[in-house]
C-alpha cells in the first residue's frame, strides 16, 4: 500500500501544529504510512481555495479547512 500524501495548509499556528499532531498520531495508531506536508505559503495555500486554516488536503483533495478536524472525521479518512 503506498502512502497516503497528507498535507496541512497553514501559517504555522497552534492549530496548524495540533492538526499535524492529530494526523499523526492517527495514522501511526491505525498503522497506516503517510507522507506528511506542511505548506507555509499563503499562495498556494490559496491555490486549493482554502481560506480559514489549518486546510488539509488528502492525495490532493481538499478533507478540511478551518479548525482543528474532530478526532473521529480524522480517522475516517483512513
Amino acid at each position: 500500500m503506498t502512502a497516503k500524501n497528507i498535507k496541512v495548509l497553514g501559517t504555522g499556528c497552534a492549530n496548524c501544529r495540533n492538526t499535524i499532531a492529530l494526523v499523526e498520531n492517527v495514522a501511526k495508531e491505525k498503522g497506516v504510512e503517510v507522507a506528511l506536508e506542511k505548506i507555509e505559503d499563503l499562495q498556494q495555500i490559496m491555490s486549493y481555495g482554502v481560506m480559514s486554516t489549518p486546510g488539509v488536503v488528502i492525495d490532493g483533495k481538499v478533507v478540511h479547512a478551518g479548525g482543528v478536524p474532530a478526532r473521529n472525521k480524522v480517522e475516517g479518512w483512513f
